[in-house]
């Protein structure tokens, strides 16, 4: 009989040991994949909203450029970092949202009465009115200034109907009525009006007009064919995309109907929209779905963080009275209701928001200058801003285009928003055809 020899027993407990041993290993590495993920998540889900405090020193964050970005980094306009695996040999930029533009000589001008952020602004002739807004998260105004493009000075204040709203707000205007039309009453993230009023800038006065069929967030709003029309906007919980589109019949500052007349929806809903009307057709551009709410049962409405989806969608309406999708924006854009002017048959953005930062989750500026030739039918870059700005309010005079208030970012290397302004600044346009 032959006995089993001592060498494969000691074999036996070697094969057994190395198998624990990788068993263990593999315990451990996933108990560290899991703890560095929940890590990861909780850092994410503590990034605060776009109203940064003073003392906020967000670092930049390194991420990889998307497919459509130039490979060469230093067209971005921004400053570049490497990552920590230099031997990847991985250029990740800072500011990845930013587009090639060129410069564009910016002059400051004498800065507004007070800070706005959400603020609305209608130009008739050398005059830009500019309504409401807030100054900070916890204060808004009730009062409009008044701008003077020929002598560059700020003067004529009064104040707004006490049931106005203030901020949000959708305006247009005939030449010398202002119609107003819903909007936030109150700050942080309090509910909206449907209230509807109408300014006569040469007299100072105010009247009431029928209201909104239900209160909105930031509509669309423009004059068009003798009816003041109401698109889009955020429903009554300040989320919601609005589709309803709505117009009233209006002449000399007075209403011609009692009630809103229902029209097509339009095919994408939410605020923040530019809204213009060249040669008998309507535009609406950009916007998003979704905003800021208010914190449940906070008595302040504190505002609290929602996803939010920025899109660079362009629609018409003409005669056919059926939305036409148009060429999109050269990148998403919002916050951009009163950051526009038609010179030379070309619609002109100025600054906005864009896409998040894709790790932080934190709200992007833009800093540039876009142009929509509606001839071509084609959108250009044409400028940059002097720091990327939410929310500004524009006017065009004699050659120059303004823009002043606003919410600026941190710096050229962090495109997060941070101080609200009163700045205005004027450059020079010259428009290719």
């Amino acid at each position: 009989m032959v006995r089993p020899s001592g060498s494969g027993k000691l074999g036996s407990a070697k094969l057994v040991l190395v198998c624990v041993g990788l068993l263990g290993f593999a315990l451990v590495a996933d108990f560290l994949w899991a703890s560095s993920s929940r890590f990861a998540s909780s850092f994410s889900s503590s990034i605060p909203s776009d109203w940064a405090s003073s003392h906020d020193s967000s670092q930049n964050t390194l991420i990889f450029p998307r497919k459509d970005e130039p490979k060469d980094s230093s067209k971005l306009g921004a400053a570049v970092v490497k990552s920590k695996d230099a031997g990847s040999g991985r250029v990740l930029s800072a500011t990845f949202a930013d587009l090639p533009a060129p410069g564009l000589n910016w002059e400051k001008m004498a800065a507004a009465p007070v800070p706005r952020l959400d603020g609305a602004a209608i130009q008739i002739k050398n005059l830009l009115y500019v309504f409401a807004g807030y100054g900070t998260i916890d204060s808004v105004h009730s009062h409009v200034d008044i701008y003077n493009f020929i002598d560059n000075t700020w003067g004529g204040r009064f104040d707004m109907p006490k049931k106005m709203a203030h901020s949000h707000l959708g305006m247009a205007t005939d030449g010398r009525y202002i119609y107003i039309v819903s909007g936030q009453y109150g700050p942080q993230c309090r509910g909206p009006t449907a209230s509807t009023f109408v300014l006569d800038t040469e007299t100072k006065q105010w009247r009431d007009l029928p209201p909104l069929p239900v209160p909105r967030y930031a509509p669309a709003t423009q004059l068009w064919r003798g009816r003041l029309h109401v698109m889009g906007g955020s429903k009554e919980n300040r989320h919601t995309p609005a589709l309803e589109h709505w117009s009233l019949a209006v002449k000399d500052g007075e209403a011609l109907e009692k009630e809103w007349r229902t029209e097509i929806p339009i095919p994408r809903g939410g605020p923040h929209r530019a809204c213009s009307v060249v040669e008998d057709r309507l535009y609406v551009f950009g916007g998003q779905e979704g905003d800021f709410m208010a914190k449940p049962g906070s008595p302040i409405f504190k505002c609290s963080r929602r996803n939010e989806v920025v899109y660079g969608d362009v629609y018409m309406l003409d005669d056919e009275m059926k939305w036409k999708e148009l060429p999109p924006l050269p990148k998403p854009d919002s916050h951009i209701e009163f950051a526009w002017v038609v010179v030379n048959n070309s619609i002109v953005i100025v600054g906005g928001t864009t896409d998040k930062h894709p790790v932080t989750k934190k709200m992007v500026l833009n800093g540039e200058v876009f142009q929509f030739n509606l001839d071509t039918l084609k959108w250009s870059v044409i400028g940059k801003l002097p720091y990327r700005v939410k929310t500004t309010l524009v006017g065009y005079w004699n050659g120059w285009l303004y823009f002043t208030s606003g919410q600026r970012d941190k710096g050229p290397d962090d495109p997060a928003p941070k101080k609200v302004l009163g700045d205005v600044w004027r450059t020079k346009l010259k428009l290719s055809l």
